[in-house]
Order: structure tokens, then sequence, then C-alpha cells
């Protein structure tokens, strides 16, 4: 008996090791390729420590807490990468002071449009007039002002008494070809030159000796032909920025004033008249021009 029940005692006995290393091989058996399970943590996934901030439900960081951030190891962007010691500068050479500041010829056929340079010039054309231009003489003379005028050959032979004001008083003089012929650039190389010399002869009979710079076509009808023979007689061809339509009766006083203030800007060749058809209403704006351009700011050239 006693030895039957020693033989049933270690039959129990090895099963119970039997069936502890079956359970401990199926435990085995959940773990895939022998690794740990999901969410133990590894050499390369860090644990989360108590500075980390935790995370919103929205999965953004939680609000600052006040606890200032670690400083970045990466240095800062300069704002600008610094100029080359290896190859110095070289400013570009000043333009010539008898040269235009670019952008002075952007009128037809690169005609001149333009002061060159911030201040204003203002432009009278169709004159010399008996009634009028010693009007506007005497406006631009109690305000220091240098204009240009632009003179027709046959009122210039007229009236040289005018034409040698406006030399005296330090103006700019212009040839407007002999009676204001609009379609004078079309024809001959022969006709332009004899009717642009004339011109220039009866001015300077007004005035010996008188220099002649400019010449503006009558209706800004520019061709080639035609400023090519100025060119040829030592005068540039003078265009203009603005121009109030002041030799149109039906132009009224506050046009000319609106038009005139609205379209200057610094640099502005601006197209007037002392010799047309509306000289009453010219004059009129032109007081209130003079202002806006003095709060302005605005300097004149005579060119």
């Amino acid at each position: 008996m006693a030895y039957d029940t020693y033989n049933v005692g270690m039959g129990r006995h090895k099963l119970g090791i039997a069936a502890a290393v079956a359970a401990l091989l199926a435990l085995a058996s959940l773990w895939p390729g022998g690794g740990p399970p999901a969410g133990t943590p590894t050499a390369t996934e860090p644990t989360a420590s108590a500075a980390d901030p935790p995370a919103s439900e929205d999965g953004d960081e939680a609000e600052d807490t006040g606890t200032p951030a670690a400083p970045s190891s990466a240095p800062s962007e300069p704002a600008s990468p610094p100029a080359s010691s290896a190859a110095p500068t070289t400013a570009a050479p000043p333009a010539s002071a008898s040269e235009p500041a670019g952008g002075a010829y952007g009128g037809p056929l690169g005609t001149r449009n333009r002061t060159g340079s911030d201040a204003v010039a203002l432009t009278f054309d169709d004159g010399p007039s008996p009634e009028w231009t010693p009007t506007i003489l005497a406006m631009l003379r109690e305000r220091g002002i240098k204009a240009t005028f632009c003179m027709i050959g046959a009122y210039a032979e007229a009236h040289p008494e005018l034409v040698a004001d406006i030399a005296r008083e330090g103006h700019t003089l212009c040839n407007h070809t002999w009676f204001h012929e609009f379609d004078l650039g079309a024809r001959s190389e022969g006709e332009i030159r004899a009717n642009l010399q004339r011109t220039n002869d009866a001015i300077a009979k007004a005035v010996p000796g008188a220099e002649i710079g400019f010449f503006r076509h009558p209706g800004g009808q520019w061709t080639d032909r035609a400023i090519a023979v100025a060119a040829d007689l030592g005068m540039e061809s003078l265009h203009w920025a603005v121009d109030p339509s002041d030799w149109d009766e039906a132009t009224t006083e506050a046009q000319i004033r609106e038009r005139v203030v609205d379209r200057t800007g610094p640099g502005a060749v601006v197209l007037l008249h002392d010799g047309a058809s509306n000289q009453r209403d010219l004059c009129g704006a032109l007081e209130s021009i003079f202002a806006e351009f003095e709060r302005r700011g605005y300097a004149y050239t005579a060119l």
C-alpha cells in the first residue's frame, strides 16, 4: 500500500510539472518574435517624462503655463547675408550734368516730355501775344518763375519787343514754326528747314545772339524728318506730359485748373498757351495752380 501511494503521488507530481511547462509555452506563443507585448517601453521609444507638456484633447499642446522653453541649439539665421569682401563694389559714375535724368524722353518718337529732374516746366505756346503775354510775364515775374515760350515766327516778327521782354526776364526760347503749320513734319526736308530757319531768324532779330534750344511741332504731330531737321539746326524736340486743353474756348477756368493740378507731378512738362483763344480762363486758373504747386513744394525750370 505504501508503495502504491508513493507511485500515485509521483505521477501526480510529474503531471503538474508538465502542465506548468505547457502553460509557459502557451504564454510564449502570444509574443510575436519573442518580443515584449505592445506598450512596453523600448530603447527607441522614450517614455514620457513629467517635464513634457500634456497634450490637449484636440491634439495641440496645452496652453503655456509660463515655464520658459529650453533654448534652441540651432544658430539663428542672419537677416541678410553679409556682403562679400572679396570683390569691392564700385559706384556707378554720375550722369553728366548736361544730360537729363532717365525717362525724360518718353514723348512721341523719343521727344522730350519731362524735365529730367523733380522740377516742373511751364511752357507757353502760340505767342507772343500783345494782349496776354505781358500779363503772363508779370505773373511769372511776381513769383520768380522761369518758363519756356514756344513762339510762332510770324508773331515774333510782328512783336519783337515782346520777344525781347521774354528773353530779358530769363525765359527759354522755343521755335513753334512760322505760322503754326500742323502738317509741317509731313513736308519735304527743304520746306521744314526753311520754315524753322525763318522762325529762328525772326526771334534772333528781336534778340541778337539769342539761343533757341527747343522746337515744338504744332499739335504734337511729330515726324522723324521734322525732329532730324530741328536737331540739325541745334534744337531739341520738346513735347509735353500735361495738356489741359487751355487752347480750346470750350474749356473752362475750373477745368484748366483741375486738369493741371490733377495731372502734374514732379518733372512734368506742362503745355499752356499765351497766344491762342482762351487766355482769360488760363490766367484765372494760374493763380490757384501756382498756389497748389507752392503747397506741394514744386520747383520750376526753364529747361
